[in-house]
């Protein structure tokens, strides 16, 4: 498959400003696939899926939220994003005068707000003790602070405990995104999935969508986010051994999002 920009498909390319040049990618294992394999699925397979537990890790920027979402649509399956959750409890701290800098201070609240998230993929909803929290979670106090509070072993343990059950009860199957899903959260998912590109294509990606913002101040902070959730010492952010690894750097979207459901459905074929 070319991993050229098309026109009518919305891109992760195309969303890298300033004509940055790079010389052409060989394919990955994964988009040879998206071409080979897509057809072999059997018929009863797609009639009668198995339900599959899908883990997409990743740093931001990636495309790992509109990739997990739309996989997710696409094959029926529920849909979780575990960052959501983190920015959840963090913004709760924000809100009711906890010390984000203080662990243990952070540590002793872990197991007070009730975190609620929907798995609906054309529609996720979180809440946080019965309020909305989808849009105040976005916020960039919340997001230069949730890094520490994710790094409270207190914290993950609580969230943790959260996503494995959401994962558990998804009769239909799930796709759960994060940064140690499959590694930590759910070691024995069905399929697990790294996404990665470059610094600059994700900086890029993350500018055009918080608008108006720096793109060499974008790169810094995302840089700075991915050394301190790799480094830390609770459930770091890393690539599982049996995870495939997509670069998605000169992928569209739509070849990133056919890789995965090539990928999903070859573990449905094969359950």
């Amino acid at each position: 498959m070319s991993t050229g920009v098309q026109r009518t498909v919305p891109t992760l390319g195309n969303l890298v400003r300033g004509g940055l040049a790079r010389a052409p990618v060989p394919p990955t294992p994964c988009t040879r696939k998206v071409t080979t394999t897509v057809e072999t699925v059997s018929a009863a397979a797609r009639t009668a899926p198995a339900a599959v537990i899908v883990a997409i890790d990743g740093p931001s920027g990636t495309g790992k939220s509109s990739t997990s979402k739309a996989v997710a649509a696409k094959l029926g399956l529920s849909y979780l994003d575990t960052g959501a959750q983190y920015r959840a409890i963090t913004w709760w701290m924000l809100n009711n005068g906890i010390d984000v800098r203080d662990a243990a201070e952070v540590a002793t609240a872990a197991a007070k707000p009730v975190i609620v998230s929907g798995t609906d993929p054309s529609a996720p909803t979180i809440t946080v003790d019965g309020e909305d929290a989808a849009g105040p979670i976005r916020t960039q106090e919340v997001t230069s602070k949730v890094s520490a509070v994710s790094a409270v072993p207190e914290v993950r343990a609580r969230i943790t405990e959260l996503q494995r059950s959401i994962a558990t009860a998804a009769e239909i199957g799930i796709v759960v995104e994060g940064r140690d899903i499959g590694t930590t959260v759910l070691p024995d998912a069905d399929l697990k999935v790294f996404l990665t590109a470059s610094p600059e294509a994700r900086a890029a990606r993350r500018s055009g969508e918080l608008k108006g913002s720096d793109l060499a101040a974008t790169k810094e902070a995302l840089i700075k986010r991915d050394t301190a959730d790799s480094s830390r010492k609770t459930s770091p952010l890393a690539k599982a051994d049996d995870a495939v690894e997509v670069d998605t750097t000169e992928l569209t979207l739509q070849q990133v999002i056919e890789c995965v459901v090539t990928l999903v459905e070859e573990k449905r074929a094969a359950k």
